[in-house]
């Protein structure tokens, strides 16, 4: 079963039909620190637990919530939809807003295409202004004579009612539009800054190695890469950064002044580069307000990096903290270069996971990205960054859910989060995080790992 789970400070376990969800966090006995290969065996007798929040849904990916005082949750659903759970916890019976008609048709058994992200404009309650990520059918042509493109990344605006439980198709804006040679590797998170600005992730464009049809040649010949080490050629495998409160040219934003690129060689949109599939990024609602990003690796490593404007976070030159093969994804290469033709560091990821398929060993076909903890409810958990990993394989569904205390150190320990009512793994595909307005964590889940179903 899919579902909505939140943090909570009880020491109650839910059952809830034939599954448990939400995270709870019951004491703040954590387990001893993880080896970097592999995750360790949680405590049979757990310090947390989940609380089901809604259920029903097919492919939820993430939560989010306005802050205008309404306490509601707003569920992206992959199929086009977002629901809304009202103060009173009730899931309405109708969609904040449908946009299934718009997206690509999905394939059911695995997809990483659909509506991925959602963003309330920092002044929604005066503005009604919200943002989603979805990938529409692609434009005519391709990147050579003989591929067409696979989709059409969408940052769109719409405007409604800020007390309002609906919202109006017709009000849309195109905000931003990038041509997607691959199906896979789209990323798919949008979210404001706390400088006003929208933020957007953006994969290296699909396929295998960052060197198929759509991926430019790079300066790092012996890998025949790719979009994710390209700052000129095209936008993907990259974060980027606009100004949606204007416009300029015929663009429906504006490039905010301090950009790394802006009067420099490079695309302005650009705010951090080298990466493979930023599928999840959140900032931190406090503290320094760091921005954490889960990148999806290729067959050896799964990463979790923080993200620091103008940043170059290796990919393809390196897979998480190791140097990347294109010869041979299972082996990594003997040595690569530490710095780009330009000077920048190649920043390695906080944490490092090994990839499932690793032969060395490992425990997650992919990691997602989470957010940290900045709710009333649990103030001993303030600051501590929760993420997951989808699933240890492709079936059964193993998902788990994964604590790490953020440091100045630059590489980061981290542990399973110790669920009492699942000692080993969810028995579900996790999916996603999100904060409410007061910083509390929410995780989706699933039973499919494909968008099809109810089981959300």
């Amino acid at each position: 079963m899919e579902a909505l789970c939140k943090l909570f400070y009880d020491m109650k376990v839910f059952t809830v039909r034939k599954r448990k969800f939400a995270i709870a966090i019951l004491s703040l006995v954590l387990i001893t620190s993880c080896k970097k290969d592999h995750l360790p065996d949680p405590p049979i007798s757990g310090s947390y637990d989940l609380k089901l929040i809604a259920n029903d849904l097919v492919s939820p990916l993430t939560v989010v919530s306005p802050d205008d005082g309404s306490e509601r949750l707003f569920i992206v659903d992959q199929v086009g939809k977002v629901w809304i759970v009202d103060a009173t916890g009730n899931m309405l019976s109708q969609p904040y807003i449908d946009v299934s008609n718009k997206i690509v048709a999905l394939n059911q058994n695995y997809d990483e295409r659909g509506l991925l992200s959602m963003a309330f404009h920092p002044n929604f309650k005066t503005t009604g202004k919200f943002y989603l990520f979805y990938t529409a059918l692609p434009h005519p042509g391709g990147p050579n004579e003989i591929t067409n493109w696979n989709n059409l990344t969408v940052i769109a605006e719409y405007t409604a009612p800020p007390a309002g439980n609906t919202a109006n198709l017709s009000t849309e804006r195109i905000i931003f539009e990038a041509d997607h040679p691959q199906g896979n590797h789209n990323g798919g998170t949008i979210a404001f800054g706390p400088d006003g600005y929208l933020y957007i992730s953006i994969g290296d464009g699909g396929g295998a190695d960052d060197n198929a049809p759509g991926h430019v040649p790079d300066w790092y010949d012996v890998n025949a890469g790719g979009n994710g080490q390209d700052t000129k050629e095209n936008l993907l495998g990259n974060i980027l950064r606009i100004d949606v409160d204007g416009s300029s040219g015929s663009a429906n934003y504006r490039i905010p002044g301090d950009n790394p690129f802006v009067d420099k060689a490079g695309l302005d949109e650009i705010y951090a580069f080298g990466f493979r599939n930023l599928y999840r990024f959140s900032f931190d609602m406090g503290g320094q307000h760091w921005l954490f990003a889960g990148d999806a690796g290729q067959l050896l490593y799964e990463e979790i990096d923080v993200v620091r404007k103008g940043g170059n976070y290796g990919w393809n030159v390196k897979e998480g903290r190791h140097c990347f093969n294109t010869d041979n994804s299972l082996e990594v290469r003997a040595d690569c270069p530490d710095t780009d033709p330009d000077g920048n560091l190649l920043i390695d990821p906080v944490i490092e996971i090994n990839n499932s398929r690793n032969p060395a060993g490992g425990s997650a076909i992919t990691v997602v990205g989470g957010n940290v903890y900045r709710g009333p409810a649990i103030p001993s958990l303030d600051g501590k960054y929760i993420f997951g990993i989808l699933s240890e394989g492709f079936s059964p569904a193993t998902g788990k859910l994964l604590l790490t205390t953020p440091s100045n150190q630059a590489a980061w320990d981290y542990e399973p989060l110790a669920l009492k009512s699942f000692p080993g793994n969810l028995g579900e595909y996790v999916k996603g995080f999100g904060n409410d307005a007061h910083g509390e964590v929410y995780t989706t889940t699933s039973g499919q790992i494909g968008p099809q179903g109810n089981t959300g």
